[in-house]
């Protein structure tokens, strides 16, 4: 894991060659220097403020360099976060004196936070982790940077000075965790502090230059209530599905890229009462249970000599003897989902997981063919059986062209019919229009079945209004 001292190091170094690039290309062209240069900005703001011409990312870089080396890299180990900043930013000030900068006192402002950013943290894209309203950062090269914000997708203002700046960024996130990305390694996972998932792809991959997605998550957990007032589901639905943790039911919940599916995990995961073991299983930690009973247990992908890999399987396997009451794990895409399905069968009842699907019916194929990878010498009929005896419900996410996620189908598995798998829709989401400013209009609606497995909840004294499975319980 590198250190704040480490990656200083390692800025300093890349800083210095951007220095020399700049200072070569100066040589060779004089009147490129500080004047008559297009500024290679954080914002648009930034470009507008300069109209003298000056150009900000070459100015951002030298100050960088010569800052780096008025730091005492072993003294800044013993000082506290803001004792830090303080000392970077009179150290800055220093500087902006001594070099004359012409920059007017909003300028001067804004550089020196900047820069801060670039020591302290990810540079430009420090304001968008700044906003808790911002779900999803998605950097397409140095120019463009796009977010989701409160379910809508749009283009920021906010750009890198060139593609080695989203680099030296993209080094910082990967190096903090121990891995590397580079033309061997040109893809890799990682998260942030806060636990945001993050994942990068660079050239020769990526032909338009590095790539760079972070996908960001609450500080506290989004609970039931918080997608109630987003309409996701109605109060019926969401106290069925509450009922249905609680009676150790095993539930898939499906949906495709960016539906909320790990949303819709956590917040039915805190319904499993706080007495019972769980272990969690992912790929990168996202998950945020609140009891206090938890084992959070997570993959390990191979080193740079392909070695040391820990697979999702490897882990289901192990989680097995580690005596749970139950298994969450972030999602099946590989042989895993047998020994999940397994587990489910033999006294785990009330595991959860998620798959990518777009609807339940998919989601049950989907699960067979992975069950298929798993080199099982059994028909396509035993798999099917397997699956229908195991899994207890599926819930169908989708995300909305308005950016808005709704559950779209609440099926119950009651078992095989002949060959098929057979299901019954408990709720179901339809669209019937679309508002002059682009939301959704639609509604909710019971479908006159009632599940099942309203025996056993009512055995664990749990009560359910039979009113919520008629259809005229709609929404």
């Amino acid at each position: 894991m590198a250190t704040l001292k480490d990656q200083i190091v390692r800025w300093s170094l890349s800083s210095k060659r951007d220095t020399d690039h700049q200072d070569s290309a100066h040589e060779a062209n004089p009147s490129s220097h500080l004047v008559e240069v297009p500024a290679a900005s954080v914002s648009t703001d930034a470009k507008k403020a300069h109209t003298s011409g000056i150009d900000y990312y070459h100015i951002k870089v030298k100050l960088h360099q010569m800052l780096i080396s008025r730091i005492d890299l072993n003294a800044i180990e013993s000082l506290s976060p803001v004792q830090l900043r303080n000392e970077l930013e009179r150290i800055l000030v220093l500087l902006i004196e001594e070099e004359s900068i012409p920059f007017n006192h909003k300028e001067r402002v804004r550089l020196i936070a900047d820069l801060k950013y670039e020591i302290l943290g990810l540079g430009p894209l420090e304001p968008l982790l700044a906003d808790p309203n911002i779900s999803e950062i998605m950097v397409n090269g140095y120019e463009k940077i796009y977010i989701e914000k409160n379910g809508r997708i749009e283009l920021t203002d906010i750009q890198f000075g060139n593609n080695e700046h989203l680099m030296k960024i993209i080094d910082k996130i990967v190096s903090r965790i121990g891995r590397r990305i580079d033309e061997f390694t040109p893809m890799v996972d990682a998260r942030l502090p806060d636990g945001s998932r993050v994942n990068a792809i660079i050239p020769p991959l990526a032909l338009d230059g590095p790539v760079l997605t972070i996908r960001r998550f609450a500080v506290v957990p989004l609970q039931l209530y918080d997608i109630l007032e987003k309409k996701t589901l109605t109060s019926a639905m969401g106290e069925l599905l509450a009922a249905l943790v609680k009676v150790k039911t095993n539930i898939i919940i499906s949906g495709g890229t960016g539906t909320g599916k790990t949303t819709l995990l956590n917040i039915l995961s805190s319904f499993i009462p706080s007495g019972e073991r769980i272990v969690t299983i992912e790929d990168t930690a996202e998950l945020q249970l609140q009891q206090n009973h938890v084992i959070r247990l997570e993959t390990r992908p191979p080193n740079v000599e392909g070695k040391g890999e820990i697979t999702m399987h490897v882990l289901v396997k192990n989680a097995l003897r580690m005596r749970p009451d139950r298994i969450v794990l972030g999602e099946v895409r590989g042989v895993e989902v047998i020994d999940m399905l397994q587990a489910m069968n033999t006294g785990h009842e009330g595991s959860l997981t998620t798959i990518h699907a777009n609807t339940p019916k998919d989601a049950l194929i989907r699960l067979e063919n992975l069950m298929g990878m798993g080199n099982m010498n059994f028909s396509s009929k035993a798999l099917r059986q397997i699956i229908a005896s195991s899994i207890h419900f599926i819930i169908q996410v989708n995300r909305m062209s308005d950016g808005s996620r709704k559950i779209a189908s609440i099926q119950e598995v009651i078992g095989m019919q002949g060959d098929s798998i057979t299901m019954q829709e408990i709720y179901t989401y339809k669209q019937t229009g679309m508002s002059q400013d682009g939301a959704i209009q639609g509604g909710f609606s019971a479908t006159g079945i009632r599940p099942e497995r309203a025996e056993k909840i009512h055995s664990y004294g749990i009560s359910l209004d039979e009113e919520m499975f008629t259809p005229a319980h709609n929404h």
